[in-house]
Formats: C-alpha cells, structure tokens, sequence
C-alpha cells in the first residue's frame, strides 16, 4: 500500500478507525478510508484530514460505510464518549448519531447485525484483561488499578496498540465509580 496508508494506520498505532481490530497499513487488510465519503463531497477526496486506515472486513466498516453519511467519526472527540462497549461484545450508542454511526459501520449492536465481530471483539478484550491479571466476569472495584490499566493499554508498544485496545478502555471507563 501506498504512503498514505502506512502514514494512517502508524497514526492510528496500527488499528482500524472504526472497529479497532489490527490493521498493517498494507493492500491486504487496510485501505484509505474517505470519512466524508468522496460521492458526498467530492472537495475533501483528497483532503488528509477526512482519510483513515480501516479494515477490508466485509460487511463492516470500510465496507459497510460505502457512500453513507457518517454523523459520528473517528476525528470528533465525542467518539469515544458517545459509544459504549460492553463486556459482551456489544456496542452501543448513547446518542443518535452513535447508534447511527454503528449501523452505517455495522460496528454489531447485537449479534445479527454482526456476530463475528461481537465474538472477536469479547474474545480479544477478555484476553486483554486476562493479560493484565483482570477477571473479565468479575470486574474491579479499585479505581486508581483501574486507571493505571487504562494508562497501560493506551500506551503503544512497538507504535502499535493492542486489537480492541480503546474497546477495552471503554469497558473499564464504565467500571470507575
């Protein structure tokens, strides 16, 4: 893939921008993605700051976004404060351009929309925390652990974040009292 590509997805630490699973940056499971898509607004298909690094993951993201107007993005702070990830896999949206913005991504609000994302999203998160010692069942009651976990998976290792890595912030976010 081009340098545009490598350039987003080494921003993004080598996730996608929508669903957060690992992304390379290369051909095969990354592609420029318009944010404002190019049929929309033509004017910004080559304006760096509505491109991202998404997935190829058929019927999701990239793939689902085609030529739909997307309310929520990747670029608005509110992103990570207006979906809520749960520790079953499922994502939900506290506003309505959140709960807009998973079905144009079909980001799996329940498990017909897009159960395998649901699956690989619990599976991952719950090794994620399993990883740092975290019982995903049982949860913490230590805010300032909580913090420092959240700290941690943050953190990149290598320029990249871990798959799901801001999925399981989100989760422990909603722990701290």
């Amino acid at each position: 893939m081009g340098e545009l590509s490598g350039n987003c997805a080494k921003e993004q630490f080598f996730i996608c921008a929508y669903c957060c699973n690992r992304i390379t940056g290369r051909r095969s499971d990354s592609v420029n993605e318009h944010v404002e898509a190019r049929a929309l607004v033509p004017a910004r298909s080559l304006d760096y700051t509505n491109i991202v690094a998404s997935c190829k993951t058929r019927g999701q993201c990239d793939c689902a976004h085609q030529s739909k107007d997307l309310p929520l993005t990747p670029f608005m702070d509110e992103c990570e404060t207006e979906l809520k990830f749960k520790i079953s896999g499922r994502v939900s949206g506290i506003t309505e351009r959140a709960k807009e913005a998973i079905q144009v991504l079909n980001l799996g609000e329940n498990e017909r929309s897009n159960k395998a994302l649901i699956e690989k999203r619990k599976q991952l998160s719950d090794n994620l925390l399993w990883t740092h010692g975290l019982d995903p069942n049982e949860g913490l009651e230590d805010d300032a652990l909580l913090q420092d976990l959240i700290d941690e998976l943050l953190t990149p290792k290598e320029g990249k974040l871990e798959p799901f890595a801001p999925v399981v912030v989100s989760i422990l976010k909603g722990w701290i009292s």
